[in-house]
């Protein structure tokens, strides 16, 4: 029964020392010193994906497109979606509306100048879109984008918007944008966070399954799922000055991830965000701006 659900397969395009868990630690000024490694793991992803024969979509940072223009190209001439990710991992709430716009504007033309297609969709940096930037969705309106996928309906120490819909709602009832929150699972009458990322890593891959398994077989809806490609580098460089929790959350099985991607990809059936978001906009309901 699953199968005749296709769910929404992404990649959060940022390398290593762009992650959040180090930003404090990382200076952004020092990052064209480091050691890219985005390009090789992306293409390592789209042989992945072309043996499984799927598409998805690459959430891709402004500041990574412009430095890997044929890697953009490529992740297109491949049928893959290439969306924004924001310019250089800024979370939204560290925003007011003008500069979010700007942020907004600024990686939108770095992705097209790139690749020579429209951008249309946008992700936000740790899904930090909740309840404190009730700004950011008039402009993505204001910037013609048609679906988000920027947030988490969970509680979590880093973000989370609990009281937000599990899934997809039209955040402005004048407006056709859709928001398509990264999957969560009931348990227990608990929300549990199952849309992939360090969950799915260090996790046993089971859950992921019964997560996935329930949204399509008991809420008949497709799950959006997640990944970095830095999840599957386990000789990235480490981070030493990196406080323990983010080492813990950043390293554990680096080594299993592929692997377990690999039989992701093939169990389920998966496609493009944009795709996901012009079937979901049917369903989805409306929240008061």
């Amino acid at each position: 029964m699953s199968a005749q659900i296709v769910n929404g397969l992404s990649v959060d395009v940022e390398d290593w020392f762009q992650v959040g868990a180090f930003e404090g630690v990382i200076d952004r000024q020092s990052w064209d010193s480091l050691g890219s490694r985005v390009e090789d793991n992306c293409l390592a992803i789209l042989d992945m994906f072309a043996r499984a024969d799927v598409k998805a979509t690459f959430f891709t940072l402004g500041w990574v497109a412009q430095r890997h223009g044929a890697l953009m190209r490529r992740i297109v001439d491949a049928g893959h979606e290439l969306a924004s990710h924001g310019w250089d991992h800024e979370r939204v709430f560290r925003f007011d509306k003008q500069s979010f716009s700007d942020d907004l504007e600024r990686s939108r033309k770095a992705l097209e100048d790139a690749s020579g297609v429209r951008i249309t969709g946008y992700r936000a940096p740790s899904f930090s879109i909740d309840q404190r930037t009730p700004w950011a969705y008039m402009a993505l309106h204001e910037q013609g984008f048609e679906y988000s996928s920027s947030v988490a309906p969970i509680v979590h120490d880093h973000y989370g918007w609990r009281e937000a819909p599990r899934f997809a709602f039209k955040p402005l009832p004048w407006s056709d944008l859709v928001e398509l929150p990264v999957t969560t699972a009931h348990f227990a009458g608990r929300r549990l966070a199952a849309g992939g990322g360090g969950f799915f890593r260090v996790l046993p891959y089971g859950f992921s399954r019964w997560a996935i398994r329930q949204v399509n077989r008991e809420d008949r809806r497709p799950a959006v799922f997640y990944f970095h490609p830095w999840e599957i580098d386990p000789d990235q460089p480490r981070v030493p000055n990196a406080s323990m929790r983010s080492r813990v959350r950043h390293y554990t099985n680096l080594s299993v991830m592929a692997e377990k991607l690999e039989q992701l990809v093939r169990e389920f059936a998966w496609g493009r965000m944009d795709l996901l978001a012009h079937r979901e906009a049917l369903n989805a309901v409306e929240l008061a701006a």
